[in-house]
């Protein structure tokens, strides 16, 4: 995949990592049912929902809620009813006990997804998007006409930034 379609696809910086699941298989029906217990939801507010938790950095696919919004009624832990064209889902008694007894699982879930979207840092890294997405914009926009030294200088600066972030990482 080229670099662009990677890292810069559209509005949304890094678009392709953020599709990427942050739930270990199966772990997802938790944070669903957590969600609908807070009051009923279609999917797509369920979408919205992790969406807006996860900063921005997760968007779960319809492919991944919907059948398990469709699994989670198979189980008897949500149901639905259609209202003005879309389903709209609630948590069972059956999916509020399966949580309670589960607790220590939901549990480790949620504290997954804090750790994983630390809100501390939600700041500076949306600032540091920007940064990115500026650049993004301006080698999209300048790379073509830039001489060829001053595009040299601008690839070692990014590389040599890239190598001093690596390095701060790394750090213990």
């Amino acid at each position: 995949m080229m670099f662009r379609d990677r890292f810069f696809k559209g509005d949304r910086f890094f678009h392709g990592l953020g599709r990427e699941s942050p739930f270990h298989k199966g772990n997802l029906k938790y944070v669903i049912l957590d969600l609908l217990k807070e009051k009923p939801r279609y999917g797509y507010e369920i979408i919205r929902a992790l969406e807006e938790r996860s900063h921005g950095f997760y968007t779960p696919s319809p492919g991944v809620v919907y059948p398990t919004l469709q699994m989670l009624e198979e189980m008897g832990y949500a149901s639905s009813v259609e209202q003005d064209g879309k389903k709209v889902y609630t948590i069972t008694e059956e999916g509020s006990e399966f949580l309670a007894e589960r607790k220590e699982q939901a549990e480790e879930v949620r504290s997954h997804m804090k750790r994983h979207w630390n809100p501390e840092n939600m700041d500076i890294i949306m600032g540091m998007m920007g940064d990115f997405r500026e650049l993004g914009r301006l080698m999209r926009q300048r790379a073509r006409s830039i001489e060829p030294d001053k595009m040299k200088r601008i690839r070692e600066i990014i590389s040599r930034a890239s190598q001093e972030i690596k390095i701060i990482l790394e750090e213990k």
